[in-house]
C-alpha cells in the first residue's frame, strides 16, 4: 500500500478541495451508457468471462489518473494518493440473497488479473459471510455488477461530511439499442476531489480502453 501525501497548498483543485469538504459536502454522480459490443463480441470470441474483462478494464482506467486513487486521512488529516487501486467485487449467493466482498488484487497483467479474479470469485462462493475488511484493504475502490436489471439512474448516499474520496462504481445488463449492445455505468465521486468534468471522463476512457482491449 504505497502512497504519497498531496500537497493541499499546492494541489490544484485547492478552492475546491477546500469548499466541498468543509462548506458543501456533498458528492457527485453520473449514470451513462456504455456501448460494450465490442467488448461482449471479444468475450465471446475468446470464451472469457465479459464480467471480469469489464472490472480489467474499469481497474486501468481508474489507475491511469490520480485523482482517481485519492484518499482522505482522517487520524492525521493528510489528502493521499495511492500509487495503486483495486476492485472490491462481489459476489450474489443464490441461496441466501446476500453478498460476499471480493478483495481481488488489481494488475496491468490482463492474463495475471484474469486469473486472479476467476479465483477470488470462486473462492467466495464457498462462504455464506459478508467478510468486509476495508480496515486492511484501504486503498480498494467498490466495483458491483447489478446484474438484474438494466437501469436508467442511480445514486448512492454516504453519511454527511464523511470524506470518502474512492471512486464507487455500479453497472448492470447491457441491452441491444439500435443495433449496439449499451451497459447502464454509475461513477460516484466525493465532489471534494472531482466534478463533473472528472466523473464523465471515466465514461470517455472507459470507451476508449474498451476499443484498445478488443485489439489485443
Amino acid at each position: 500500500m504505497d502512497y504519497k501525501v498531496v500537497d493541499q497548498e499546492q494541489y490544484y483543485r485547492k478552492g475546491v478541495f477546500r469548499h466541498f469538504s468543509e462548506d458543501c459536502k456533498c458528492s457527485v454522480s453520473i449514470t451513462a451508457r456504455v456501448d460494450v459490443t465490442d467488448l461482449a463480441a471479444w468475450s465471446k470470441k475468446t470464451g472469457s468471462k465479459f464480467y471480469i474483462n469489464f472490472l480489467y478494464v474499469l481497474s486501468k482506467v481508474l489507475n491511469s489518473r490520480d485523482d482517481y486513487k485519492m484518499a482522505w486521512r482522517w487520524e492525521t488529516k493528510e489528502l493521499i494518493c495511492y500509487d495503486r487501486i483495486h476492485p472490491t467485487q462481489y459476489v450474489f449467493h443464490e441461496d441466501t440473497e446476500t453478498c460476499t466482498p471480493v478483495y481481488t488484487v488489481y494488475s496491468e497483467d490482463y492474463d495475471l488479473f484474469y486469473r486472479n479474479a476467476l479465483a477470488d470469485v470462486e473462492k467466495a462462493k464457498q462462504t455464506r459471510e459478508y467478510g468486509l475488511d476495508a480496515a486492511n484493504h484501504p486503498n480498494w475502490f467498490d466495483a458491483s455488477y447489478i446484474s438484474w436489471i438494466s437501469y436508467d439512474a442511480m445514486h448512492i448516499e454516504l453519511p454527511d461530511g464523511y470524506l470518502y474520496l474512492l471512486p464507487i462504481v455500479n453497472w448492470g445488463k447491457y441491452r441491444e439499442e439500435n443495433g449496439r449492445l449499451m451497459m447502464p455505468v454509475s461513477v460516484r465521486m466525493n465532489h471534494a476531489i472531482a466534478d463533473g468534468y472528472l466523473v464523465a471522463n471515466v465514461f470517455r476512457l472507459l470507451e476508449e480502453e474498451i476499443r484498445a482491449f478488443c485489439k489485443r
